[in-house]
């Protein structure tokens, strides 16, 4: 197990070689889907910059402090698709039966999935989000400290991480339900267009939600509130958003069982 383990990167980074010399082959194009990929998501941001021009603050945060919880949630879901979002396309390979082709290679086939059609064009979310992030930095009003900065740093990480956790969920859902793979893009790709907005806006219970039972609010919200020195919602501490790289941690524990119990659950097409 431990030796397999310690494979898997280099196994992993083997596949996606092959897709970004497959993308590269053409650099025009790859130019072209980049672009277009970082022009389709800055559209979210834009919508914020029309909001903020008839309004000075919006659920306690200014423009600035937006921009920062606008970048953090679009990134983290960016790096998560980047490096597992093919993951999602695991039920059409279940219906089709080719992935029986992935359980008899000496690789194994969580990570065959997760490279299968690697997309560097999607390296345009990540991207877009770093500029608005820099710029968010440099007109904030924080007291930097040594922990806000760790903090900033580790949640971008965690947030990436909790994201690719659910990508492998509803992947491994897809092993009950094949044609679920919308079911789990509302929780994703959803849950980036609710994290990126103060969650104070929603009803308590949406917030109690995305804390106890999907924890999105960990991504990047908890961790933003302490590094700008806000309270937390529900009476929760103000450290709440330290807690960030646990709950990574446990929903990769989570992902793991539950992709290692579809994989026990497959059973072929039967053809």
């Amino acid at each position: 197990m431990a030796d397999r383990v310690l494979r898997a990167p280099a196994q992993y980074w083997m596949l996606i070689v092959l897709w970004i010399r497959s993308a590269l082959a053409y650099p025009a194009s790859f130019v072209l889907m980049l672009v277009s990929s970082m022009l389709v998501t800055v559209t979210d941001f834009i919508a914020v910059l029309f909001m903020f021009s008839h309004i000075t603050s919006f659920g306690g945060f200014s423009l600035p402090e937006m921009a920062l919880l606008y970048a953090t949630a679009s990134m983290a879901l960016g790096v998560a698709d980047l490096f597992t979002g093919s993951i999602e396309r695991v039920g059409e390979r279940i219906r089709t039966g080719s992935f029986d082709g992935y359980l008899i290679r000496p690789v194994p086939a969580f990570l065959q999935t997760a490279a299968d059609g690697f997309a560097l064009r999607r390296l345009g979310r990540p991207l877009q989000a770093a500029t608005v992030l820099v710029l968010a930095l440099t007109r904030l009003d924080v007291d930097w400290t040594v922990a806000r900065g760790t903090m900033l740093g580790v949640s971008l990480i965690a947030g990436s991480v909790i994201f690719a956790a659910l990508f492998v969920l509803g992947a491994a859902f897809q092993f009950v339900s094949v044609d679920s793979a919308e079911l789990a893009n509302s929780v994703t790709y959803g849950g980036q267009a609710l994290t990126q907005f103060p969650l104070t806006i929603f009803g308590k219970e949406i917030v109690r939600a995305v804390t106890f039972v999907v924890p999105l609010a960990f991504v990047n919200y908890y961790p933003v509130l302490f590094v700008l020195g806000k309270p937390a919602p529900l009476g929760l501490p103000s450290w709440i958003g330290l807690l960030s790289p646990l709950v990574a941690v446990a929903m990769v524990a989570l992902a793991s069982l539950a992709w290692r119990a579809g994989l026990r659950r497959y059973r072929s097409t039967g053809s």
